[in-house]
């Protein structure tokens, strides 16, 4: 066993000194680091800033006060001097009694945040500068002992890097996955089987006429506005054939449509919703309500606002396309949000599957102005597949079960992406809180 030296950090690492105003002689036209991520990495940008400023040359160990914890920090590896503000600082440092490598893993560690808490007065609540670091004294293993430690630590990182890159590859599978299950959804591949077994079920051409019909009456009673006609489906935009009764229509043609208010309120009160663009879970058909506001009935006649009814499809025209959620209590949206009513019981959870596989069509015609947005035209305009009634039924059962096994993946794969975080944790915990023993 061999003893660790007990050694104020101050003694091995050094600031370097000199801060500088924005514009002093000293750093005009150097270039400034915009960031240090949390791998380590610097990037530098030509930004201007208005704060004073730090120089750091080639080599020196620059660490950023706010999330040095979380990695970043790093050597500076450019050939030229450059800037930073004052929430970095940097250090030369004695190579005879510290391995930087080792140092850098140290400051990572739950070890580095229990020293602070101990040994600085008031404990750290934002940043950590060089008054809170030089007096630090720690426990130091022997130089050989530093660089064995840093060795093994570079071999465990380089693997958890290889699992990073695995879960990150897993998750781009998956959400490739979710949108095929969903193109297969609305292109009839995924319900074959149930047509094979309701060879006489009614035709999706009848459900279209009848539609025709109840909204002709809406409009006669004046529930619902006459709408602008959709213009017919060209032989062009058809993308693909279509299962036997299947028919190609605007999302125009079986729903109709409520816009939002464009005026905000200004008060909340009560128990409706009041919806943002947020709120709309992109990869359920849920609502979570997360602006936490309402509005009651008398404040939504007083706005103009309108009442969006349960059992709709939510769905985004601002921004956030290709994103949609049924509507499961009566809300009120704002004008980031477009509405659509279903007909004659259309499902209104294959409408939404629907509009979450056409993310590209609305993107190549929304209006570019202070917002890119999608009008109510445009909107209406969507092409869509439409089943026959029971079939819509068939698709989003199907459709439910897939997306609840994807679910699952994505759950063990976060877990995995966890506990892999907690393993490194455990790593940095073990290595670094020796009791002077090496």
């Amino acid at each position: 066993m061999r003893e660790w030296n007990k050694i104020k950090v101050g003694e091995f690492l050094f600031e370097r000194a000199g801060k500088y105003k924005a514009a002093a002689e000293e750093i005009v036209g150097l270039k400034r680091i915009d960031k240090i991520d949390f791998s380590g990495n610097f990037h530098i940008a030509q930004k201007p800033s208005k704060t004073n400023m730090i120089l750091i040359k080639p080599g020196d160990l620059v660490i950023s006060g706010i999330n040095v914890a979380k990695g970043a920090m790093g050597i500076y590896g450019g050939n030229e001097d450059v800037t930073a503000t004052i929430h970095y600082s940097s250090y030369t440092f004695d190579k005879d009694q510290i391995s930087v490598e080792y140092f850098k893993r140290f400051l990572r560690s739950p070890e580095f945040i229990k020293l602070l808490k101990e040994q600085v007065k008031g404990g750290i609540k934002t940043e950590i500068k060089p008054k809170h670091l030089s007096p630090l004294e720690i426990s130091l293993p022997t130089l050989e002992k530093q660089q064995d430690i840093a060795s093994h630590f570079q071999k465990f990182e380089s693997g958890k890097d290889k699992l990073k890159n695995e879960i990150t590859h897993q998750q781009t599978l998956l959400k490739k996955l979710r949108q095929q299950i969903l193109q297969e959804a609305i292109q009839g591949k995924l319900t074959a089987d149930f047509r094979a077994q309701n060879p006489d079920i009614e035709p999706a051409g009848e459900l279209l006429a009848r539609i025709k019909a109840e909204k002709e009456q809406l409009i006669k009673e004046k529930k619902i506005k006459k709408q602008k006609p959709l213009p017919p489906i060209s032989e062009e935009e058809i993308p693909f054939e279509l299962p036997e009764g299947w028919v190609w229509c605007h999302i125009g043609d079986i729903s109709f449509s409520i816009v939002p208010n464009r005026d905000k309120p200004k008060s909340f009160t009560g128990s409706i919703p009041w919806v943002t663009i947020v709120d709309i879970d992109d990869n359920s058909i849920s609502l979570t309500y997360k602006s936490g506001k309402g509005l009651s009935l008398n404040e939504t006649k007083n706005y103009n606002a309108r009442v969006m009814p349960e059992g709709a499809v939510l769905t985004g025209c601002v921004g956030r396309y290709g994103i949609a959620a049924l509507i499961t209590k009566s809300i009120v949206a704002n004008q980031q949000l477009h509405c659509f009513v279903p007909l004659c019981n259309v499902d209104p959870a294959y409408i939404a599957y629907s509009i979450k596989v056409q993310k590209l069509y609305f993107e190549n015609i929304a209006i570019q102005t202070t917002l890119k947005y999608v009008n109510k035209t445009k909107m209406e305009s969507m092409l869509l597949t439409l089943p026959p009634l029971s079939e819509q039924k068939a698709i989003v059962t199907k459709v439910e079960k897939l997306l609840s096994i994807c679910d699952q993946l994505e759950t063990q794969i976060t877990t995995d992406q966890t506990h892999t975080e907690q393993l490194m944790q455990a790593v940095l915990k073990e290595a670094f809180s020796q009791s002077g023993e090496a």
